[in-house]
C-alpha cells in the first residue's frame, strides 16, 4: 500500500500498475486524527493505493 497526498495520487497508481499489471484499489483515508504523511513528499496522506 503507497499512502500519499492529493498531488502525488497519479504517481502512486503508476508504481503500483507498473509492479502489479492489475488495477489498483484506491481507498480515501477518513480518519481526520491520522497523521501519516506522504511517501513522496511531507504533505498528509489523503489516499490508500494498491492491492
Amino acid at each position: 500500500m503507497i499512502k500519499c497526498c492529493d498531488e502525488h495520487v497519479e504517481l502512486a497508481l503508476d508504481i503500483v500498475v507498473d509492479e502489479h499489471e492489475v488495477p489498483p484499489n484506491m481507498t480515501k483515508i477518513e480518519d481526520e486524527n491520522l497523521s501519516t504523511n506522504c511517501e513522496f513528499c511531507q504533505n498528509k496522506a489523503v489516499y490508500l493505493v494498491g492491492n
